[in-house]
């Protein structure tokens, strides 16, 4: 039997910290962009990244790491479908509102909250419940697809609704690791990997702004005024930072070329700032952050703490790629933010109350 540890994995921890610290100065110099603009207050900024991301995501994070992840496990698909119907709820007129043509947040005491973000923690939680409780009948597809779809499916009405594309795939990507993890036989995952495939593709030619951003990812000069202007003026800024950069604060795109330098944009604010270096600094962080944390959870001997660590992990770094990807120009925009460092308080709240449960779930690895 094995004996839990009393500290939890400190490299981990040492990791979220570096990237919460390197992420909030980055997201500091960033928004000198968009306040020179007279677009927003730095008090607003400040308080919702700040306050309400750092302090509460720290806080977020210490509660997590103590409280034993085994608890989660009856209780997960009722978080689950919590978590759905606040999803549900920015359809509500009252409730939800509408920004940048999509509509993913509640109005909470007048602070925006977007319920998404809790949804992919407890998507991670309720499949790795699901694969624990019928781990021995994966053998047949019914029960060894049938969750996964089942998420895809009630994840992806909300979310496509809304419309929020990103953080559908994000959850898709999540639950198709655990799903690899949880021992699914490779014939059913090949059947799987098909059908992903031609879902995609019809969701591409079904939404037609997917369509547009996949032929500008081709052709950037398709759409100049759009996507094509944000990756033309995100690679003058990272090819403007050459090997070392421009020097912290001294970004010159952020002020007037980056469409949001402290949103999806935040990476080549800092590739501008900070350089080759810098940028390969923070993605060797995330690189660390993902193996490290995929170690943690192949060494966990309960089978549901392993998928929910493998979920977890990958949801976070998934999101962090996607955007270092998009803005590289390696892949069609996406929007979403980078993880620990773009602005929004309430995806740096989860992001760290997901770090914690992770945290709690390394103090019951094997030694070896």
């Amino acid at each position: 039997m094995t004996h839990p540890r009393k500290r939890i994995d400190r490299a981990f921890l040492l990791a979220t910290i570096l990237l919460v610290i390197v992420g909030f100065f980055i997201f500091s110099s960033a928004s000198l962009g968009l306040l020179a603009r007279g677009k927003v207050q730095f008090s607003t900024v400040a308080v919702s990244q700040l306050l309400f991301g750092v302090g509460g995501g720290m806080i977020a994070l210490a509660t997590m790491a103590n409280i034993h992840y085994r608890r989660y496990r009856a209780w997960a698909p009722y978080l689950f479908g919590a978590a759905l119907v606040l999803t549900l709820l920015v359809f509500v007129p009252v409730l939800g509102y509408e920004a940048h043509g999509a509509r993913r947040w509640l109005n909470v005491f007048n602070h925006s909250f977007q319920p998404s973000e809790l949804l992919k923690i407890t998507s991670v939680l309720c499949l790795a419940w699901y694969y624990s409780k019928y781990h021995r009948r994966l053998h047949d597809v019914r029960y060894a697809l049938s969750g996964y779809f089942a998420l895809l499916v009630l994840v992806g009405v909300p979310l496509l609704l809304q419309p929020d594309t990103g953080t559908f795939i994000i959850i898709a990507a999540a639950g198709l690791a655990m799903t690899v993890a949880a021992g699914v036989r490779v014939r059913y995952l090949l059947f799987l990997a098909g059908l992903l495939a031609v879902g995609l593709l019809t969701l591409a030619v079904a939404r037609p702004y997917l369509l547009d951003r996949v032929m500008t990812f081709v052709n950037p000069s398709a759409d100049p005024t759009g996507a094509g202007y944000q990756i033309k003026q995100s690679l003058i800024a990272v090819g403007s930072g050459s090997w070392f950069g421009r020097g912290f604060g001294q970004s010159v795109q952020k002020f007037s070329y980056l469409p949001e330098p402290i949103g999806d944009s935040i990476f080549s604010v800092a590739a501008e700032e900070f350089g080759f270096i810098g940028s390969v600094v923070i993605i060797s962080l995330f690189m660390f952050f993902a193996v490290r944390g995929l170690a943690i959870g192949a060494r966990i001997p309960d089978r549901f703490g392993g998928l929910v660590v493998v979920g977890l992990v990958i949801l976070l770094v998934t999101q962090s790629f996607m955007n270092i990807g998009s803005m590289l120009g390696l892949m069609p925009l996406t929007g979403e933010p980078l993880t620990f460092m773009s602005h929004g308080g309430t995806s740096l709240l989860l992001a760290l109350a997901g770090v914690g449960i992770v945290l709690n779930i390394s103090r019951y690895r094997s030694a070896h």
